[in-house]
C-alpha cells in the first residue's frame, strides 16, 4: 500500500516539475523551495554515482581496443584472402608444369595431347627470331612424323593420324612461308639446300609409314607427301632466281612466296651472281709507254736496205749532199757522290745501382 503511493506521489511531483520548468504553472514559495531540494537532490546522486578520472580513462582504453580489433579483423580476412590466392596460382602453376611434362610423350589422339600443342604454341610466342622461329616450325612438323610412326606401331585409330598429319602440314606450311620470305630478303642458298634435303628425308619416313597406316588414312599420307615434293620443288626454283633481278611474282601461296618464270636477268649485285673470269693480255717485252718499233722501210717500198760496203760516192752531175756534222764525245755529269755519316760512338755510363750492367748509349 505504501509503496504505489509513494511512486504516485513522486510522479505528481515529477510532473509538477516539468510543469515549472516548462513555464506552463507558477510556483508558490514552499513548493518552489521543495523543488530546489529535490534537483539538488538529484544532482548529489548524479555526482555520487558518477565514475572517477581512472575508472573513465579504463573505460577509454577499453573502448579504443574493440575498435582497434575490429578494424583488424578485415585487414587479417584480407592477407588470408591474398595468401589463399597466391596459394592457388602457386598450385595452379605446378599443376601446369606437372601436366606440361607429363604431355611430353602425347601422341595425336591422347588427352594431354593438347595440352602438349599449347606448350608448343608457348614456346612460338616466345621466340622472337623469325628464322628460329621457322626452325621450330619445321622441328615440330619432324615431331609429327615420328608421332605417326609411334601410331603405326600401336595401331591406332584413324582419327589419331588425322590429328597428327592435319598438324604435321600445318607447321610445315608455317616454316616454309617463314623461311622463303627471309631467304627471299636476305638470300641464301644453303638454307635453301638444307630445307630442300629435310623435305626429302621427311617424304622418305613417311613413305615406310603408309604400308602399316589404315587403309582410311593412306590418301592423308599421300596428300602430305605430294606437299613435301612441293616444297623440293619450290627450294629449287627460288633457288635459280637469286641471281635474278626479279625473283618472286609477288604473290604467296600455301607455302610462301612464288617464285618468278620467265628469263632470268641477272643481277650483277646479287651476292649469289657468278661474275666472269678477268682475262689479261700477254705481258709484252716492250716497256709501257714506249713508242712502236720503227721500221726502216715501209713494205711497199723497193729501195735496199743493206748496208754498203764502201764510201758513198757523190752523184755525178749534181751538187754534192751536204755533210753532217759528226757529234763529238759528250761529257756526263759528275755522278752524286753518297756520303756515309759515321755513327756515333758508344757512351757507356756506370751502373747506378751496384750489381748491375753499365748503361750503353749508342
Amino acid at each position: 500500500m505504501g509503496v504505489p503511493g509513494w511512486f504516485a506521489r513522486e510522479r505528481a511531483d515529477g510532473d509538477r516539475f516539468a510543469d515549472l520548468v516548462d513555464g506552463t504553472e507558477s510556483p508558490d514559495g514552499e513548493e518552489f523551495a521543495h523543488e530546489l531540494a529535490l534537483v539538488g537532490g538529484l544532482r548529489e546522486l548524479g555526482a555520487g554515482g558518477a565514475p572517477d578520472a581512472e575508472t573513465r580513462q579504463r573505460i577509454r582504453d577499453e573502448i579504443a581496443g574493440r575498435l582497434a580489433e575490429a578494424e583488424a579483423a578485415p585487414k587479417r580476412r584480407g592477407h588470408a584472402v591474398a595468401n589463399l590466392a597466391a596459394a592457388a596460382v602457386a598450385l595452379v602453376l605446378a599443376l601446369g608444369g606437372i601436366t606440361l611434362l607429363l604431355s611430353k610423350d602425347a601422341l595425336p589422339g591422347d588427352p594431354l595431347y593438347g595440352i602438349k600443342r599449347a606448350g608448343e604454341s608457348a614456346s612460338l610466342g616466345l621466340t622472337f627470331d623469325e628464322h628460329d622461329k621457322a626452325k621450330k616450325h619445321l622441328e615440330f612438323a619432324a615431331s609429327r612424323v615420328g608421332e605417326l610412326d609411334e601410331l603405326t606401331r600401336q595401331g591406332a585409330p584413324t582419327a589419331a593420324y588425322f590429328t597428327g598429319l592435319a598438324d604435321f602440314e600445318t607447321d610445315l606450311r608455317a616454316g616454309v612461308s617463314q623461311l622463303t620470305a627471309l631467304v627471299t630478303d636476305q638470300g641464301g642458298q644453303t638454307r635453301l639446300a638444307e630445307l630442300r634435303s629435310w623435305a626429302r628425308d621427311q617424304s622418305d619416313r613417311l613413305g615406310l609409314q603408309v604400308e602399316h597406316a589404315p587403309a582410311e588414312a593412306r590418301d592423308k599420307f599421300s596428300a602430305a607427301r605430294a606437299l613435301l615434293d612441293k616444297v623440293q620443288e619450290r627450294t629449287t626454283d627460288l633457288g635459280s632466281r637469286l641471281v635474278c633481278y626479279t625473283i618472286t611474282t609477288g604473290s604467296s601461296d600455301e607455302l610462301g612466296a612464288v617464285p618468278a618464270a620467265g628469263d632470268c636477268v641477272r643481277d650483277p649485285d646479287s651476292p649469289h651472281a657468278v661474275l666472269p673470269p678477268v682475262t689479261s693480255s700477254p705481258p709484252s717485252s716492250a716497256p709501257t709507254g714506249s713508242p712502236p718499233p720503227v721500221t726502216s722501210a715501209p713494205p711497199s717500198s723497193g729501195v735496199d736496205t743493206a748496208a754498203p760496203t764502201g764510201p758513198i760516192a757523190p752523184p755525178t752531175g749534181g751538187t754534192p749532199p751536204p755533210v753532217a756534222p759528226v757529234p763529238g764525245p759528250t761529257t756526263l755529269p759528275p755522278l752524286p757522290t753518297t756520303t756515309t755519316t759515321p755513327k756515333p760512338p758508344l757512351v757507356s755510363i756506370p751502373p747506378l745501382i751496384p750489381g748491375l750492367p753499365p748503361i750503353i748509349i749508342g
